[in-house]
């Protein structure tokens, strides 16, 4: 089994961590105390899952003794375990618990003869923190995130973890501008000036999933010029949306009734890309939805 253990400093970046893992497919458990790490690798195994990550913090303070040991028989039972540790220097931890305006995890706890009124400063409990943490800080491959952005951490954890960049899932949406612009749409482009087959009797009732409809717009050089310049676009930028560790990426095509023109681009765009990436083909009108 696959076994991730991350852990370290409050605000170094478990949690952007645990999430790059979870996209990934990862089994994922936040604050787990250390003891019960063997007991969750043998209940996720036994539904049949191969991939566990786990963040363990300083809140189980009395049970991160146990950590090392637990590591160690992991991997002797032929566990493929990585540890990570994450840290940060105090001033760039100051400043991004000022900006999420979060309290430390620790500032809740009451120490043995501390007045339960009384609250540690934020500076107290990272250096608290560190102390509790530093036994462990060698057991894995320690990350200094002080200069580091959230993409870039997310990154150098899909390198760490042997994560090959975690299949974006492009979506062409069909719509109608008289119903609305789709809110989740990152790009919009609209297909309103080729000529429309609604004005066709005979195409009227029909939508562009069918023959005919294909066959007319087909025929157009505005359509097949617009559906160019469409498919360039999208394929000069997509490469930069996976290095963005976009997990998706939604481009709506919009005529009047969303029903000829623009299922039409969305349907050819789909068969487009689908030979190389993850395509779901949808019509925000129509009672179908595709996933090509």
């Amino acid at each position: 089994m696959h076994i991730v253990l991350i852990t370290g400093i409050s605000g170094s970046g478990k949690s952007v961590a645990l999430n790059v893992l979870e996209d990934a497919g990862y089994y994922c458990v936040d604050n787990l105390p250390p003891a019960l790490l063997p007991a969750l690798v043998y209940a996720v195994g036994e539904k049949g899952a191969d991939k566990i990550a786990v963040a363990v913090d300083a809140r189980s303070a009395e049970s991160l003794v146990e950590l090392p040991v637990s590591v160690r028989h992991l991997k002797e039972e032929g566990h493929n375990l990585k540890v990570m540790f994450l840290t940060s220097s105090t001033h760039s931890l100051v400043a991004r618990f000022s900006e999420t305006r979060r309290s430390h995890p620790l500032s809740h706890q009451v120490r043995p003869g501390e007045n339960p009124a009384s609250r540690r400063t934020l500076i107290e409990c990272i250096a608290e923190e560190r102390e509790r943490l530093s036994a462990i800080e060698n057991l894995g491959h320690v990350i200094d995130t002080s200069e580091l952005s959230a993409n870039k951490l997310r990154q150098w954890i899909k390198e760490l973890a042997d994560i090959e960049h975690a299949p974006l899932t492009l979506f062409f949406e069909s719509f109608a501008f008289k119903v609305g612009v789709p809110l989740d749409a990152d790009f919009v482009f609209d297909v309103r000036a080729i000529p429309n087959p609604y004005y066709d009797l005979a195409l009227r009732p029909l939508t562009g999933r069918d023959a005919p409809v294909i066959a007319f717009l087909d025929a157009q050089p505005s359509a097949t010029e617009m559906l160019e310049d469409i498919k360039n676009f999208v394929a000069k930028w997509l490469p930069s949306f996976k290095t963005d560790n976009r997990s998706y990426l939604t481009v709506a095509v919009g005529c009047t009734g969303g029903q000829h023109r623009s299922v039409y681009m969305a349907e050819r765009l789909g068969a487009y890309f689908n030979g190389t990436e993850r395509v779901i083909v949808r019509h925000r009108e129509q009672p179908k939805h595709v996933a090509v």
